[in-house]
């Protein structure tokens, strides 16, 4: 007998994350699954999702078609009501309230194609939200699941005795029925949580599985009413030195300072290395600042030093740096654990382009700290709000503006521009800058600041959004404590939410990718 091919008999089915290019086929199954019954996913919705939690987004496939899927995010979900919506759990469907460092993942869609639910699919997809739970150490699974076969028994019983019935088995439910059968429990019943759900009658059940694998980390935010990061915002004096070993001293007493004060950040301003020019013998300013490029290496090794032996997170100013000939301005982020990253400065003033010839970086980034998200943007930087809103979205909780400008009018753009990013992106925002005088330096003779560490405009928060700022104009430092505990609250109750109220079917904003930086 010659050997069978069993090739011919095979049918692929497959479990993966959902794809941009998959939304059109999702969009169709929701239009076959729920025909007439529910309000249909919106394109930007979808997007949104991959954009912000790719891993919680699954389909199944059969033969290469579409036949299943469940999407999800994470929350804390103490922070919510009891008696929730699906809108306020979802942002409305665009899950930008997703919480990365949440406990609970939370289930907001899952459907099948009614061709194939014989098949379990819905469990495969259940089993991939039970994988991604134990995956990430979440406590729990939690979700809002319709009770499809309510309207048939709403006039002679309560939502409350249709439940009941249902978990005896004395009356079959598709999704209840189902949910109890993998493993979940009825926490409470929610009305109004989906006004278009008629089947329901609006009412869903919360249901819960909890991950029995679950470890209580012991980080920062485990059972924490607060997360506090103090930072140091130094206003750093520009003044004539003689050597490197002169500007070393100066960083590292300011490095001490911050570490004296029990910072997680010291913050220093944009182009303090150009006080090393004040020995450089050099008068162009273009040949000067590729002279001050010679130094990068002796900064980076100064700089790592200091935040690993004073354990602090130093935001190095900045520093001119060549690359394949081209000269950049460049931030530096030097992590107390020795690791470093860097921030190229995107927008170039007018003033760098005409003296030194600088190049714009082209990736604007998000560095994750032992104290969460992080972003710098470089002085001008923060008076494009565009990069602000990619940053928040990208993740992070503060963004740190090293500056330098010359005189007030200057000083007051970047500042009231960080105040303006705080509020309209619920983040925190420091801004430290340069004061004194390089008479002998050309394009650096004169400086103005007043340093400050921002908030959101809230209750929560300090009353003119200032944590701490300077006097301006003098040799001193700023310290403050941020929470980002409350920021996650203020994010989702406060008396205005403007991530939560942006609307994403009008606007958004992309970063375009370009570059290796």
């Amino acid at each position: 007998m010659s050997e069978v091919d069993v090739s011919k008999f095979e049918k692929k089915i497959e479990l993966r994350n959902i794809q941009y290019n998959d939304i059109d086929e999702i969009l169709e199954l929701q239009r076959i699954c729920f025909p007439g019954h529910m309000e249909p996913w919106k394109r930007e919705q979808l997007e949104s999702h991959l954009d912000i939690f790719p891993e919680g987004q699954f389909v199944v496939t059969f033969e290469g078609k579409i036949i299943g899927s469940c999407s999800s995010l994470i929350v804390n979900f103490d922070e919510y009501d009891d008696q929730h919506t699906w809108d306020e759990i979802t942002d409305e469907g665009y899950i930008t309230n997703h919480n990365p460092n949440g406990y609970n993942l939370y289930g907001i869609e899952v459907m099948v194609h009614p061709d194939y639910r014989r098949m379990k699919i819905g469990k495969r997809l259940y089993e991939a939200r039970k994988e991604l739970a134990e995956e990430w150490n979440l406590k729990s699974i939690i979700l809002g699941g319709r009770i499809p076969n309510y309207y048939k028994y709403s006039k002679e019983m309560t939502p409350r005795d249709y439940v009941k019935e249902v978990i005896h088995h004395n009356i079959y439910d598709p999704v209840l029925t189902f949910q109890l059968m993998n493993g979940f429990t009825v926490m409470r019943i929610n009305r109004h949580y989906l006004p278009d759900d008629k089947q329901s009658k609006e009412y869903a059940t919360l249901m819960e599985w909890n991950n029995v694998d679950y470890l209580p980390h012991n980080t920062r935010r485990h059972f924490k009413t607060s997360e506090p990061i103090r930072i140091t915002a130094i206003q750093y004096m520009m003044k004539t030195i003689e050597s490197f070993d002169d500007f070393a001293t100066q960083v590292e007493y300011y490095t001490d300072v911050a570490a004296d004060q029990g910072s997680d950040f010291a913050v220093f301003p944009e182009l303090l290395t150009t006080q090393l020019l004040s020995f450089v013998e050099e008068k162009s300013p273009s040949q000067a600042i590729r002279r001050l490029t010679e130094f990068t290496e002796d900064y980076i090794e100064l700089f790592t030093g200091l935040a690993v032996r004073y354990n602090v997170n130093i935001i190095g100013g900045s520093h001119f740096v060549e690359e394949d000939g081209n000269i950049y301005n460049v931030a530096y982020l030097f992590r107390r654990d020795g690791t470093i990253e860097k921030q190229y400065k995107i927008h170039i003033t007018p003033n760098e382009r005409k003296w030194w010839g600088i190049t714009p970086g082209d990736k604007v980034q998000v560095f994750d700290t032992d104290c969460g998200k992080i972003a710098i943007l470089i002085c001008y930087d923060i008076e494009f709000p565009e990069l602000s809103r990619i940053v928040t979205d990208m993740g992070a909780n503060i963004i740190f503006s090293p500056f330098c400008t010359e005189d007030r009018q200057g000083y007051v753009r970047v500042r009231y521009c960080s105040q303006a990013r705080a509020v309209e992106n619920e983040i925190y925002t420091v801004i430290a800058g340069t004061v004194g005088n390089l008479s002998q330096v050309e394009n650096m003779d004169i400086q103005y600041a007043q340093s400050g560490i921002f908030t959101p405009s809230d209750f929560a928060f300090p009353r003119d959004g200032i944590v701490g700022e300077c006097h301006p104009n003098i040799e001193t430092v700023v310290v403050g404590d941020v929470d980002l505990e409350i920021l996650r609250r203020q994010r989702k109750t406060g008396n205005v939410t403007q991530l939560r109220n942006r609307r994403l079917d009008l606007y958004e904003v992309i970063q375009k990718s370009k570059s290796k930086m």
